[in-house]
């Protein structure tokens, strides 16, 4: 895919630091290699350097402190659902897991819809996506998933099985997930909603609404979740 193969040497290069400090390779408190390193030991130049640290630092992994350089950022111990990290960022995938209930799929939106919608999402219809997350095993959310379907190629023949949605939308697509709005409320668990996270009929749940805005102008991705928030709290910032 072109898409695969255009990525910009900033991007690589925050991928890979990202990765890292997801991992831990690089902790809380630790110091990243020095520009003029990391211009050394990637072949890169400074401005393409400066890039990368500050997409890391817009995203809240890095602080930069003058006269010591960027260092990695205390990351959020609750559920990161209402971050613009993403749940996995704030989980870790060690102990977060995904089940896929229904694969992408090209639908029309569906009507009335839970936001208002651009005229180019309306006209290009939205890829749908169902999800079960699990964390330590144990269910947490069910998810449906409305992205449009605008210059996404491949998108639905992907494996989304134990994946980060805005993972893939940022390493494939270059879309970046800016802020958005939401709306929370408790619900009664219907009775799909208690078997999907273990809890009985009629059980208060939280459910969220959600509408994300992207780098990509009149692009949003949207979603409807359902949380069984009994054993853990939920953190994020827009």
């Amino acid at each position: 895919m072109a898409s695969d193969l255009k990525i910009p040497h900033y991007r690589k290069l925050y991928e890979l630091l990202r990765k890292q400090i997801i991992e831990g390779v690089f902790k809380e408190g630790d110091l990243l290699p020095s520009e003029n390193d990391l211009c050394s030991q990637f072949n890169l130049t400074r401005p393409t350097v400066r890039h990368a640290l500050d997409s890391l630092l817009n995203e809240g992994l890095i602080k930069k402190h003058k006269g010591k350089g960027s260092i990695v950022s205390n990351q959020p111990k609750g559920i990161g659902i209402l971050s613009v990290s993403g749940t996995t960022s704030a989980v870790g995938r060690d102990n977060l897991s995904t089940r896929i209930i229904a694969k992408p799929k090209v639908i029309q939106w569906p009507y009335p819809f839970i936001f208002e919608l651009t005229d180019v999402e309306k006209e290009a219809g939205c890829i749908y996506i169902e999800r079960l997350r699990l964390v330590d095993n144990k269910p947490l959310f069910y998810d449906i998933n409305y992205v449009p379907n605008i210059n996404l190629p491949r998108f639905t023949s992907r494996n989304f099985e134990d994946k980060s949605l805005f993972d893939m939308l940022r390493k494939y697509y270059q879309i970046e997930i800016k802020g958005g709005e939401q709306k929370l409320k408790a619900i009664p668990a219907n009775k799909i909603v208690s078997e999907f996270l273990n809890v009985p009929v009629g059980h208060s749940v939280l459910s969220l609404d959600r509408k994300l805005n992207t780098n990509r102008p009149g692009f949003n991705i949207f979603s409807s979740i359902v949380c069984n928030t009994a054993e853990h709290a939920l953190y994020g910032t827009f």
